[in-house]
C-alpha cells in the first residue's frame, strides 16, 4: 500500500541530524515537526519568520498568533526565535539551512523541480520555493507518485515553470525513496506492500533498480 501522509513525515524524520537547522515547506514536509527522534537537538525554521518551531498544538493549547508559512499553528519549543521575513529570507538566502523538505509537481531525472505553478490554474504566488532551492545544497522532496489521473510526476524533463534547476537530490514519494543521480532515478527502498514493478509503471524518467530493493520499516 501506497504510504500514508504521517508515514511519509516519519520517513523524512530519519534524515534528521543532531544540530542541524532545518526548513518544512507546506504540506506534508510540516508533519515532520511530529516526528523528530526523541533527544534529538532539531531546530525547525519556518520562513514567516520562526526558529525553533515545535510540533502541532493539542486544542487546549492553540495560540492563533503563532502559525507556520502555511498559517498552520505551531507551537515554539525552549529557545525559539521570532524574527522579521527580512531576517528569515537572509538565513535561507546565506545558506545557513542544513537540510530542507519540500512539496512539489514534478522532479525530473535532471534534478529539475516544479512546485510553484500549473498553467491555466490560479496560484497563490511562488512564495520561499525559489529561495529555498537556490539557498540548500541538502534537500529531500515529498509528493505522491503520479497525480490523481495517474500521471507520473517523476519525468525524464519538468513539463511546468521551474522552481529550481539541478538542485534536487532525493525524492521521497508515497511509493518508494529514491537518489538522483547521473541522469537517473536510483530506486533506494519501496513502501511496505508495493512492488518494484508498480514503481516502474508510474515512473516515466530513467530509473535504476538494483537487484535488491527493500521495504521501508515503520514501528
Amino acid at each position: 500500500m501506497a504510504l500514508t501522509r504521517e508515514q511519509m513525515a516519519q520517513r523524512v524524520a530519519r534524515e534528521m541530524q543532531d544540530g542541524y537547522y532545518v526548513n518544512l515547506g507546506i504540506g506534508i514536509p510540516t508533519l515532520v515537526a511530529n516526528y523528530i527522534p526523541e533527544g534529538m537537538e532539531v531546530m525547525l525554521q519556518s520562513e514567516n519568520g520562526l526558529l525553533g518551531m515545535g510540533a502541532f498544538p493539542t486544542d487546549d493549547a492553540v495560540d492563533a498568533d503563532m502559525i507556520n508559512a502555511g498559517k498552520q499553528t505551531v507551537t515554539a519549543r525552549i529557545g525559539a526565535s521570532i524574527f522579521s521575513s527580512a531576517e528569515s529570507f537572509a538565513m535561507i538566502r546565506g545558506g545557513h539551512i542544513d537540510l530542507t523538505v519540500l512539496g512539489a509537481f514534478e522532479v525530473d531525472v535532471h534534478g529539475n523541480i516544479a512546485s510553484w505553478m500549473i498553467p491555466g490554474k490560479l496560484v497563490k504566488g511562488m512564495g520561499g520555493a525559489m529561495d529555498l532551492v537556490a539557498g540548500a545544497d541538502n534537500i529531500i522532496v515529498t509528493m505522491t507518485h503520479a497525480s490523481k489521473d495517474g500521471e507520473s510526476k517523476l519525468l525524464p524533463r519538468c513539463s511546468l515553470p521551474l522552481t529550481g534547476a539541478n538542485c534536487i537530490k532525493r525524492v521521497l514519494t508515497d511509493l518508494a525513496y529514491l537518489e538522483i543521480e547521473d541522469g537517473a532515478f536510483i530506486l533506494k527502498e519501496r513502501a511496505p506492500g508495493v512492488s518494484v514493478e508498480e514503481i516502474i509503471s508510474k515512473t516515466a524518467g530513467k530509473l535504476i533498480v538494483p537487484d535488491h530493493v527493500p521495504e521501508m520499516q515503520f514501528a
